[in-house]
């Protein structure tokens, strides 16, 4: 392991195995402690003191097709107490009451079948309320090359977007869909948002390797890993939930190996993450898959002042 680490402080680039051998440092190990400050070491290098809080609304509430085993808003197990969509000057109020609490990026949030048409035309809408200096990004389900472009027409500078631990079995969308998308966001200029997400107890670090190796040869700025909230009602509840040191690695490791340039996440907010490195956290609104509170600002979901907070007592200064 000494090799590995010298190899981690010499700047190297890691393969699979190494990433492999890296994520199964036992958590009560003194391996352990040099894996997280590696992690928050190569952090300061990257990203000095600089700290950001993105903000994400979830702007429906529905049924999704895609029935994915762990969200609250899948077809086969709906788990929220009602369905809506948010009108586009509802929109806009929670887009400007974000630009005045100061969110570096705005994320708009839907399940998988929201008609893009209406997706555009409500971004175009609330576009001209988000400065230039905050970043506006789309998070939807597949779609293709056009669409990308004109998502990034409509005012859009990203995409979040990933293949999800086990893709087509745990979830109704192909992985070989989820690629492709990928790829329309890269080609059409938009920056990619990557999560090694929702990682549960019964993952393999062999699967956990595979997606982090995913968003490396992705070149991703912006980088994150998120346990999966166990919901109940959900099909994968009864697995439970991976430990926060157990997600604090799995973040080392995932810095270590991508090298993001502007951001690393852990995903919910755990303050203990800090101590990998971690310099952004997300605040988030309105429907969300990890919550069966229709609106997660009243339950789950950190406010942007509360995860302002939490960085500035950490150290960060915020972008």
């Amino acid at each position: 392991m000494e090799d590995l680490f010298l190899k981690i402080e010499s700047g190297a680039e890691l393969g699979m195995e190494e990433i492999v051998k890296l994520l199964s440092v036992d958590a009560d190990s003194s391996e352990y402690y040099r894996l997280l400050y590696l992690a928050r070491k190569q952090s300061v290098k990257a990203f000095g003191k600089t700290g950001y809080v993105f903000a994400q609304i979830g702007i429906n509430a529905e049924p999704c097709s895609v029935n994915c085993s762990f969200c609250s808003m899948a077809a086969g197990h709906y788990a929220l107490p009602g369905t809506w969509r948010k009108r586009v000057d509802e929109i806009v109020e929670g887009v400007k009451q974000l630009v005045e609490e100061r969110a570096n990026d705005i994320f708009l949030m839907t399940t998988a079948d929201y008609p893009v048409e209406d997706f555009i035309a409500a971004a175009k809408s609330v576009r001209g309320y988000i400065p230039p200096e905050i970043r506006f990004v789309a998070n939807i389900g597949d779609f293709d090359f056009p669409t990308a472009g004109r998502l990034k027409d409509a005012g859009f500078t990203g995409a979040y977007h990933i293949v999800r631990m086990r893709e087509g079995i745990d979830t109704g969308a192909p992985v070989e869909q989820r690629v492709k998308t990928l790829n329309a966001i890269r080609d059409a200029g938009l920056e990619l948002y990557y999560c090694v997400e929702p990682v549960g107890p019964e993952h393999s670090y062999d699967e956990i390797a595979a997606e982090i190796v995913r968003a490396k040869d992705y070149r991703v700025e912006a980088m994150a890993v998120m346990r999966r909230t166990p919901v109940v009602g959900t099909p994968l509840f009864h697995y439970g939930a991976i430990t926060t040191p157990e997600l604090c690695k799995i973040a080392a490791v995932a810095q270590l190996a991508v090298k993001p340039t502007r951001s690393m996440n852990v995903h919910e907010v755990t303050e203990m993450s800090i101590l990998a490195g971690i310099n952004q956290l997300y605040a988030e609104a309105g429907a969300n898959p990890r919550d069966t509170n229709d609106r997660t600002e009243n339950n789950r979901g950190y406010t942007v002042q509360t995860t302002r907070k939490l960085l500035e007592s950490s150290g960060y200064v915020i972008a």
